[in-house]
């Protein structure tokens, strides 16, 4: 595997780090998934646009190799409120937790880590890692194709019960999600995954974090170079200030982790090592 380092953040492996059967045998290899000698457990959280079901390959690879993993449900309606949700979850688990996030995901995992006590790793996978005050939606990059166009012709829009005044439900329209969102994936797997998202309010993209757990856990980034909802560029700009160990995908969308969930679970094999 070739690594190059750049400033200010830590080792990048740039992916065709993924050798066919060299990456399965690694992660055939993980042993124990022990920290401290309880199993780590490995939490999975979701972003917009997205459910459970997007870390299924992931899911399948770690519990291959004798993992405890759980992915659980982002409820995408407030940083603060999804976050506690998380939080409450983490509480129940024993034993050191590896927590990853998928895009608004990570917003989540960023905050509800900072509650918790055994979240020993972070993994931000095509994620945003937002600092205290910072919100999901000024993130994603000024190159990201959420700026590059009008709300209108990004989504579409629906009232929810209990919004808060002038608060959407928002919906990626097929061409966005099948073009620029899922765009790594078969045609036919982008217009399902299409056609079953889950919505995401407004408010979840607007409110202020207020907690910054990259700042005292270690973390990890797996960036692909072909995502254009959060841009490269502002990825490794948030990668940098956390520290993060970073793994850079050749190619990819932001849905990689679906495409091609082998490189997004040697990341996460590597942060389950780390723990001790």
């Amino acid at each position: 595997m070739r690594k190059l380092l750049i400033a200010g953040v830590s080792t990048v492996a740039v992916a065709a780090l993924a050798l066919p059967g060299v990456s399965e045998a690694a992660a055939g290899r993980l042993n124990a998934c022990r920290g401290d000698g309880a199993k780590v457990t490995v939490v999975l959280v979701h972003g917009a646009w997205a459910d459970t079901s997007s870390w299924s390959g992931e899911v399948s690879r770690l519990q291959r190799a004798g993992c405890k993993v759980r992915a659980i449900a982002n409820p995408v309606e407030n940083l603060t409120t999804d976050s506690q949700y998380v939080a409450d979850f983490l509480k129940s688990v024993k034993g050191p937790v590896v927590l990853a996030g998928h895009s608004y995901g990570g917003s989540v995992i960023t905050n509800a880590s900072a509650q918790v006590k055994n979240v020993k790793a972070l993994v931000y996978v095509d994620a945003a890692a937002p600092a205290v005050g910072e919100t999901n939606g000024s993130l994603s990059g000024a190159d990201s194709i959420l700026n590059q166009l009008p709300a209108a012709q990004l989504f579409d829009t629906t009232t929810y019960p209990g919004a808060p005044a002038g608060q959407q439900e928002l919906y990626l329209k097929e061409k966005i999600f099948v073009n620029h969102f899922g765009n790594s994936l078969p045609r036919e797997q982008a217009r399902l995954l299409w056609a079953s998202q889950r919505g995401a309010s407004t408010e979840a993209f607007g409110t202020p974090s207020k907690y910054a757990g990259w700042k005292t856990i270690p973390s990890w980034y797996f960036i692909s170079s072909g995502d254009q909802i959060i841009t490269p560029a502002s990825e490794l700009a948030m990668a940098k200030r956390a520290k993060s160990e970073v793994t850079v995908y050749n190619g990819g969308s932001h849905l990689t982790l679906v495409s091609n969930p082998q490189p997004v679970t040697d990341v996460l094999v590597k942060a389950i090592r780390s723990v001790r």
